[in-house]
């Protein structure tokens, strides 16, 4: 009998069988064949990353006719004919399309592989029409490089708009796309120490991932773009409540206000989830004594599509109050009744001499998405919350070099974590403040101050990592004429309700406890506000009661005549 072995096999939800059925017909029903090229080095044994690439592509070739996979020796004649010098290299169709990838498409590049196994069997761009627009305006070669790492939420998105023009554009259009680290020597050559990073024609065009309409703008433009501005015969929407924002409040009241039976769409201009997206380690979230920040957003994420619809990759430009309220993003139109603004907040920056030029250079704000590559060097943790020791503890198990800076002479993190940061005899410097960080192409040191003594000094590094708290994320909140606290946030009252009429908030741009399990509370929390106004609106209430004291005293007036 075979019950041990029955018992032993990976348990396959249904969720999970429906989703490989669905997988599978898709890549069977690409139009095109896909011819993959893995060039590997056999005096390299036990090479982790042509382990991992062979994996994947045999994931899915087994899934798919349509997918030829061939694998050569990098000393291969194949190998000379297509310019291949490093190896693992991965060529993707390229008696088509001129589509490389340096290292191994794993982890949260797995995504970027499908999407590109799909783009590329298809044989079509799916650019928006305003992206198209823009990438048919490109008349000289551009040679693309996109730094990503497995462990990068946002590179995915970035990646693929590269892969999206160089379908559009084949004869113009050629991609990169290096792990850095995989090939770290190309990372630091770039100084690309942050991810994603996007160069065309070995210029800087774009730091973070971008809308798809600010990729093809920057590519065309060749310098990064911050700003578009959509046609105006972009597609319309009309939906009842627009959420701005796919973190934990914004996914939560879109589930909520679905099922409330209302018209909704949440919008999100870079990775859903958020800062959870990147946290290394969720802990005491309810049901999860310990669970992976990108993790714990995947479940939100699944959860919410089965409700909402979601439209990622898009940034809202501009919000136009009225009757209707008039969204537009980089993208399309919406009309919507209300609008829920969860836009969070970013990350707060030192405002030191040499941050910003050194930003992506040395100096990240993200530990998950850039950590690896700086194993076995010496780097600096400014900060002294949870979030600053448990992105220490990440980098520390991860095999950097790491030393907690903070300013004051005790931190303000939780006693578990101070204890764990012991424990891992990470050393701290007290009462220490950044007052300069410099260096050439990277960060070379940083210039630090003894708060309580103000002596200076100098220490060398390779690597500045900054997590002391967060801004309101109020830019749009500030352009329609939404109050802001005195701490610069956005002002609300009982009911998330803001001094614009259908305009609601929730979530870490209110201010309060930066919490996840807050931040979705609030969330679900406006999601009934605005459900009980939409169906009996407290501004037309307000408008009446306006009216009727307007013709009180009108009438007082004319009695008194």
């Amino acid at each position: 009998m075979n019950s041990s072995a029955d018992t032993n096999a990976p348990q396959v939800s249904a969720e999970q069988e429906d989703f490989m059925k669905k997988l599978r017909a898709t890549l069977e029903g690409l139009p095109h064949e896909i011819n993959l090229y893995l060039f590997t080095d056999r005096d390299k044994i036990n090479d982790v990353f042509s382990d991992s690439a062979r994996e994947v592509i045999r994931f899915f070739r087994n899934m798919t006719s349509k997918i030829k996979f061939l694998e050569y020796d990098l000393t291969h004649d194949v190998a000379r004919k297509w310019g291949v010098d490093r190896a693992p290299t991965l060529l993707v169709a390229p008696e088509r399309y001129a589509i490389r990838w340096l290292g191994a498409p794993m982890g949260e590049e797995a995504k970027t592989f499908l999407e590109t196994l799909i783009l590329v069997g298809s044989g079509k761009s799916n650019l928006s029409d305003q992206a198209r627009k823009i990438i048919g305006k490109i008349e000289t070669p551009r040679k693309i490089k996109v730094f990503v790492s497995p462990s990068c939420p946002y590179c995915p998105q970035q990646a693929v708009n590269a892969v999206k023009a160089v379908v559009e554009q084949p004869e113009k259009v050629s991609l990169e796309i290096i792990d850095i680290q995989c090939y770290q020597d190309l990372a630091y050559k770039y100084a690309a120490q942050s991810v994603p990073q996007t160069f065309a024609d070995d210029v800087l065009i774009g730091q973070g991932a971008q809308s798809e309409e600010l990729f093809a703008l920057s590519l065309e433009k060749m310098e990064p773009q911050t700003l578009f501005i959509p046609d105006s015969d972009a597609e319309l929407v009309e939906t009842d409540l627009l959420i701005v924002g796919g973190g934990p409040a914004g996914l939560t009241a879109g589930i909520y206000m679905v099922r409330s039976g209302l018209r909704t769409a949440v919008v999100e201009r870079g990775a859903l989830g958020g800062q959870v997206a990147t946290t290394p380690v969720v802990e005491n979230y309810p049901g999860f004594t310990q669970v992976g920040g990108k993790t714990l957003v995947d479940i939100m994420v699944n959860h919410a599509l089965q409700y909402v619809q979601i439209f990622q990759g898009e940034e809202v430009v501009d919000i136009q109050p009225g009757k209707p309220i008039t969204i537009i993003t980089s993208r399309r139109r919406f009309t919507a009744t209300a609008v829920l603004l969860a836009t969070g907040a970013n990350h707060r920056h030192l405002d030191v001499p040499g941050e910003s030029r050194m930003a992506g250079r040395g100096v990240s704000y993200c530990s998950t998405c850039d950590g690896p590559l700086f194993k076995g060097k010496k780097v600096i943790m400014v900060g002294g919350g949870n979030s600053a020791v448990t992105e220490a503890l990440y980098l520390h198990h991860m095999g950097v070099d790491v030393t907690l800076v903070h300013r004051r002479d005790q931190l303000r993190a939780q006693e578990h974590l101070i204890k764990n940061l012991k424990e891992n005899k990470i050393p701290i410097l007290w009462n220490t403040a950044v007052k300069e960080i410099r260096g050439d192409q990277r960060v070379r040191e940083v210039q630090l101050e003894n708060t309580a003594t103000n002596e200076m000094s100098t220490l060398k590094l390779d690597g500045v990592f900054v997590s002391i708290g967060y801004d309101p994320a109020v830019d749009l909140a500030r352009k329609i004429g939404i109050e802001l606290t005195p701490e610069g946030f956005i002002r609300r009252d009982a009911k998330h309700r803001t001094n614009i009429p259908g305009v609601y908030s929730a979530g870490d741009v209110e201010g309060g406890y930066k919490q996840i399990v807050t931040a979705a509370g609030q969330g679900s929390e406006a999601a009934l506000s605005i459900f009980e106004d939409l169906i009996n609106p407290y501004w037309r209430k307000k408008q009446a009661g306006a009216e009727a004291k307007a013709q009180s005293v009108s009438k007082k007036t004319k009695q008194t005549k």
